[in-house]
């Protein structure tokens, strides 16, 4: 093992960049190796959204999050209930109420609601309680590809995979991820994991009041229970379902039906 690494690093040294007099050219070597790096981000992002078009995503680092949270503490069971199903076995009526809870332009924007960014913004001016602004699409993007720790540079990368998602994927391929990968509770992830842990059922057979109720902790799903819901999350799931009234009970995919009525958020 150590003769290998001797040799790798003979070789790394004898390819390094040289100038005319035979000295080592470090800008040229750095400079080789960010575009390097930085074809291979691309590639493999481009790549691995590409593929995710088409396959189920296994897990995502959230989920290897939790479970080092979990392990950590004594008064948490280490779990990862997940169950991949497509979007044909999840009830239209959870379909709806995420859209109406969490990004009711989601069949009319490109990955980015604007107009929700402004009202945030100012909100956030004069509150000390932040109001998020995340699409569907953003949420979708930071869950399957990137760390739960918030920072600057994985907002701009949320930015990237947003775009790449929206791009390759259709919306109802990005519906069918989020429903899948999203936590509804501690180690409970998606749709049809979140139905069996609190309703004993499949994703398919959800009513309305219980898709209402699974949508309204997408905010907290650490906090909030559907099994055992405060008096705010049960106004929560009233205001969903009121919400969903508009849309008329589903959401058309290849014919966007948003409705334009003082009802929507």
């Amino acid at each position: 093992m150590l003769n290998w690494i001797k040799r790798k690093l003979r070789a790394w040294y004898r390819d390094l960049p040289r100038t005319e007099a035979g000295d080592i050219s470090w800008m040229r070597y750095f400079r080789r190796l960010v575009i390097r790096l930085t074809l291979w981000f691309f590639g493999l992002s481009i790549g691995t959204t590409v593929l995710y078009r088409f396959l189920p995503v296994p897990f995502t680092p959230l989920m290897f999050s939790r479970l080092f949270q979990q392990a950590g503490d004594a008064e948490r069971s280490v779990r990862l209930e997940k169950d991949w199903v497509s979007i044909d076995e999840i009830s239209p009526h959870l379909q709806l109420a995420v859209v109406c809870s969490e990004d009711q332009e989601f069949l009319e924007h490109e990955g980015f609601d604007f107009n929700a960014i402004k009202k945030a913004y100012k909100y956030n001016q004069t509150h000390k309680k932040k109001r998020g602004a995340s699409t569907i699409s953003q949420q979708t993007a930071k869950n399957v590809f990137l760390w739960e720790t918030r920072s600057w540079l994985r907002k701009g990368l949320e930015v990237y995979f947003t775009f790449l998602i929206e791009l390759i994927w259709s919306k109802e391929r990005i519906m069918e991820v989020y429903l899948n990968v999203i936590e509804f509770g501690d180690g409970v992830y998606g749709a049809e994991a979140a139905a069996q842990h609190f309703y004993h059922k499949s994703a398919k057979e959800l009513n309305r009041p219980e898709a209402a109720m699974l949508a309204g902790v997408l905010p907290s799903p650490l906090r909030l229970n559907p099994s055992n819901p405060t008096p705010d999350l049960k106004t929560k799931q009233q205001w969903i379902m009121r919400q969903m009234r508009y849309w008329k009970g589903q959401i058309d995919y290849e014919d966007p039906n948003t409705p334009t009525t003082p009802g929507k958020k």
